[in-house]
């Protein structure tokens, strides 16, 4: 085998432009923040999200190709390296849960090489582009479903669950609503999450029947044993 440190210089230096590769130049997710800084407005920002992910961790627990982020900094643009866009939450799917036994600090898209299949804003009464700016820029990123929900809103629909087609959204109808690429529904309604009893956005079959949340499986599992006349904390 030649050694590079052998060859003439002129030939060393053609070999290395040969060789160059420009993604190895560019930061990864140890380099780069996780989120841009911003303090989420309320703890929506953050719990919608959550229900939807300790969810989806109970369907898909034997699956692998999967990650769901919440309030991380998505880094899009190779050209612009320190651009990032940070939603609410997002689904990515094709991709590892873990990444050499590690957490992600962000999501660099020139290292997953997986756009997210879904990105959720939630809207609060400071607005932050949801229905404008953003939805612009996950329409160039290519995100294929694209959901905003305003729990503020009274006239409107509060949940709007856009499935891009052509390089442009199409708002989706009925509710909850089939996002047949990931095999799931999704919609709202009234529950109780951390003691706290709100509209939630939660995962749906196909049947359009609710998923329940680990907290309220344990829940109806403790019914049971109780009608069978089972004390729960004894067993």
């Amino acid at each position: 085998m030649i050694q590079l440190e052998k060859l003439p210089k002129r030939i060393k230096f053609l070999t290395m432009l040969l060789n160059y590769n420009p993604r190895h130049c560019l930061p990864s997710a140890e380099d780069l923040p996780d989120s841009d800084d911003t303090p989420v407005d309320n703890e929506l920002h953050i719990l919608i999200p959550q229900v939807l992910q300790i969810i989806l961790a109970t369907l898909w627990s034997d699956r692998t190709d999967w990650y769901f982020g919440i309030n991380m900094g998505i880094y899009y643009n190779p050209e612009k390296p320190t651009d990032v866009i940070v939603p609410d939450g997002f689904l990515s799917i094709g991709v590892p849960r873990i990444i050499d036994s590690d957490l992600r600090l962000s999501y660099v898209l020139w290292d997953e090489q997986v756009i997210p299949t879904m990105i959720l804003e939630v809207v609060s009464q400071t607005r932050r582009g949801e229905y404008t700016e953003k939805k612009e820029d996950y329409a160039k990123m290519g995100v294929l479903y694209y959901l905003i929900y305003n729990p503020l809103r009274k006239r409107k629909p509060r949940l709007e669950v856009y499935q891009l087609n052509n390089g442009e959204y199409e708002l989706l109808a009925g509710e909850p609503v089939c996002l047949s690429e990931i095999g799931l529904g999704i919609g709202k309604e009234m529950g109780v999450y951390q003691g706290v009893e709100i509209e939630w956005l939660y995962w749906y079959d196909q049947q359009g029947k609710r998923y329940l949340t680990p907290q309220e499986k344990a829940e109806k599992l403790e019914e049971k044993l109780r009608e069978l006349g089972i004390d729960p904390n004894e067993l």
